[in-house]
């Protein structure tokens, strides 16, 4: 049973941070993109009846839902101390997140309440939504707004469909959504002929609310989001594939489930058809601090992901040969994009290949006091940037200035 001792342990252990062990989740709907360095031998990891991994989550709390085959610890991030046996993530909040998130955040959180991932898919995925608040917590679940930042260095090659559809052309009406799902199995029902798609720009990412349509595309996407694996397809056939009815009514209450238009009211329609959705949605890196002082000190440190309350993200670069001490005032977590270094004098580097179940230098977790003290980050290459992605849980007051109301 672990203990709150063993969490302090392992924090200062490793200088006021925590090392995580690669979580990887397949799924059996989608087809692997291949750029997220794991082994080709390993794609298809949990066997190929699951699917391949096309899904790398971060700093995991939340167990992926991914039907009866799912394992116990699917999509759970470990801790791996400096000595001794690795352990969930989600067991030391639960046992000391006062230590890891800060009493303040736990007395009004209960938790880490985010989920972050890298999504990479040879193509498109199905036209699908997340249901709200209101309906997601019929089935025991939370809604889920999400986020997607497209990282440059993980996007070299933009595999077969750089796009995607996002909520539904202006003037489509709810019945034509219904003719739709009435056509689910005739192959292919037709949705995406009312939806919208948009060319897809490595370094620059959305916002996209609970109950909006979207059909990711194939960017590797870091997507910070609600911890919270609810949602719904709304496009029968995607690439040639058949996709499962089931899947558009997974998280719906079995009554409800040949009820079109119960099914349809799950979609915020103004949001799907506002005709300025891109000016809505759209997100360009925000500088944290006049670009010529960071740069002057050594760094550059953009937001980018912003507007919500829910969650947000940086990008820190730090320039080579250069260190500085980054303060930040809520916990979170750390994905290296490119490479390699120190962070609270531990040995960080972005890996060019790696074995499922093995151990990396590329995923950390900052608990509150060392981010509010300040980590200090060393880029110990001549040449090479050291770039990493920073991503933090709801109520984050840094990111409070560029919520959007």
């Amino acid at each position: 049973m672990l203990n709150k001792s063993q969490v302090q342990e392992a924090i200062d252990g490793n200088g006021g941070i925590l090392r995580l062990r690669p979580c990887w989740v397949p799924r059996s709907f989608m087809i692997p993109g291949r750029r997220l360095k794991l082994h080709p031998d390993d794609l298809y990891a949990f066997g190929g009846h699951r699917g391949g991994i096309n899904e790398r989550w971060f700093s995991s709390t939340t167990k992926a839902s991914n039907g009866p085959d799912t394992l116990p610890d699917e999509g759970l991030s470990y801790i791996q101390p400096q000595s001794g046996e690795k352990f969930l993530l989600k067991d030391a909040v639960e046992t000391a997140g006062d230590l890891l998130l800060g009493s303040d955040v736990m007395a009004r959180e209960g938790g880490w309440n985010l989920l972050c991932k890298f999504f990479d898919n040879m193509g498109p995925i199905p036209h699908h939504m997340h249901q709200t608040e209101p309906f997601a917590k019929l089935v025991g679940q939370k809604g889920k707004p999400e986020s997607y930042y497209f990282p440059p260095q993980y996007n070299q090659i933009e595999n077969n469909f750089p796009h995607t559809y996002m909520g539904l052309e202006p003037g489509t009406t709810k019945e034509d959504i219904r003719r739709c799902l009435e056509n689910w199995n005739k192959g292919d029902n037709g949705i995406l002929a009312y939806a919208r798609a948009y060319r897809l720009v490595p370094g620059t990412g959305w916002h996209i609310d609970p109950g909006i349509l979207h059909a990711p595309g194939s960017l590797v996407t870091y997507e910070p989001q609600v911890n919270s694996d609810v949602f719904a397809m709304f496009q029968s056939e995607v690439d040639g594939r058949i996709v499962d009815r089931g899947l558009l009514t997974k998280d719906v209450k079995p009554e409800f489930g040949n009820d079109l238009d119960y099914l349809i009211s799950m979609l915020d329609w103004d949001a799907n058809v506002n005709p300025e959705f891109a000016k809505t949605n759209k997100r360009f890196p925000q500088p944290v601090k006049s670009v010529e002082e960071m740069e002057s000190e050594g760094y550059r440190e953009m937001w980018i992901t912003y507007g919500t309350s829910f969650y947000s993200a940086k990008e820190l670069t730090v320039l080579p040969g250069r260190s500085v001490t980054i303060k930040d005032s809520a916990a979170y977590g750390v994905i290296l994009t490119q490479g390699h270094g120190r962070l609270a004098k531990q040995t960080v580097s972005t890996p060019s290949m790696i074995r499922f179940g093995a151990m990396t230098e590329d995923e950390l977790f900052v608990p509150a006091s060392t981010a509010q003290n300040g980590l200090l980050v060393e880029n110990t290459s001549s040449s090479d940037p050291l770039v990493f992605l920073k991503h933090f849980g709801p109520g984050n007051p840094d990111a409070e200035p560029l919520r959007r109301k």
